[in-house]
């Protein structure tokens, strides 16, 4: 059984640990700074075996160095990022599979927020780690792929099973929900979601994680091919990835 604790970092990012039981194996997912990774660590489990970056951005790599002079842990990210993030111990590419305990997770390519930007896809467990691919109701920036590679690399996630549990690395649901409802504004399901997500923020708890099920009902990034979307965008007859494209830009400026 692979347990998930989040741990929050920073003002906004999540942080996961992970742990198999039957193996006692420890992993952490995106540790974006020391401190609050190793308080969880040392108080549960005073061990650490791997390090997940899902790309190298420092908001998820900051706690690498220290963690791994600490514990002595493997980092495991992308092959494209081995120049981008320091003492990587383990390169993997698109389809690799990794044995983590008793549990194993593959790896997803999904460029478009980075270049070598990978996902962590554990599907017995039917557990994803997007990192800044794909929020609750959100998706990442572009800074070095293209829209059409982030539109390519949202459409795997989507053809993942839809009870797939979804922990991404930040906490962008509010924001992302002011967005969707203003370009998708006769969604039942997502203008009933408002009164959950305040309960749960004002409770500090994370909205992290959500189904895909969920997601593709409500998040709009996930929704291009919705003729309600589109004839609000005045893009009846535009692509879905043209559509995709559209969102992005309005987001960048929302």
């Amino acid at each position: 059984m692979l347990n998930v604790e989040t741990v929050f970092c920073l003002e906004d990012n999540y942080s996961y640990i992970i742990y198999d039981e039957i193996s006692n194996t420890v992993g952490v997912v995106d540790p974006s700074e020391f401190k609050p990774v190793d308080d969880l660590i040392s108080k549960k489990y005073n061990k650490l075996d791997y390090v997940l970056n899902t790309h190298h951005h420092l908001d998820h790599t900051g706690g690498n160095h220290d963690l791994k002079k600490k514990y002595d842990c493997q980092i495991i990210a992308s092959e494209i990022d081995k120049n981008k993030i320091d003492e990587i111990d383990v390169f993997l590419n698109d389809e690799s599979i990794f044995k983590f305990g008793n549990s194993k997770f593959k790896i997803i390519h999904a460029p478009g927020h980075t270049k070598g930007h990978i996902l962590f896809y554990f599907e017995d467990e039917k557990i994803i780690f997007t990192g800044d691919t794909l929020f609750s109701l959100g998706c990442g920036r572009l800074f070095e792929g293209s829209y059409a590679e982030m539109y390519s690399s949202l459409s795997k996630i989507k053809s993942l099973p839809k009870d797939t549990k979804i922990y991404c690395g930040h906490e962008y649901t509010k924001s992302n929900y002011k967005f969707c409802l203003a370009h998708d504004s006769t969604n039942e399901m997502l203008s009933k979601k408002l009164d959950w997500i305040d309960n749960r923020l004002c409770k500090k708890l994370p909205t992290i994680p959500i189904t895909l099920e969920e997601e593709l009902s409500t998040n709009i990034f996930l929704r291009c091919d919705n003729i309600a979307i589109k004839k609000q965008l005045q893009m009846t007859e535009a692509s879905d990835e043209l559509v995709f494209e559209k969102l992005r830009l309005l987001k960048d400026d929302f």
